[in-house]
């Protein structure tokens, strides 16, 4: 399922890849994100604040829509951060 039938831009989505590549910012997404599991990502309320810190992070504003379609998206994908598969799934959308 494309993150685009959630409404997200492939603008934003762009946006943030190229901030990505910013080998500091990287390291912070990736101290927010270390030690999820599954249930955390099944949670609304974690999510949205984890998407919350993380536009923080990337001097992304977001407005509460984006917001939802993001949260709405990431519970959609039942995503399991120890699943070498989900994983790859992921970054098969986002290549």
């Amino acid at each position: 399922m494309s993150y685009q039938q959630f409404g997200i831009s492939p603008q934003l989505v762009e946006r943030i890849k190229l901030k990505m590549k910013n080998p500091a910012t990287k390291d912070r997404i990736k101290n927010l994100v270390d030690g999820l599991t599954k249930s955390d990502l099944q949670d609304r309320v974690k999510v949205r604040r984890l998407v919350k810190s993380a536009a923080g992070i990337l001097n992304e504003r977001l407005t509460s829509v984006q917001e939802e379609q993001i949260v709405s998206f990431v519970v959609a994908q039942k995503i399991d951060p120890r699943n070498t598969f989900h994983l790859i799934k992921l970054w098969g959308m986002f290549r």
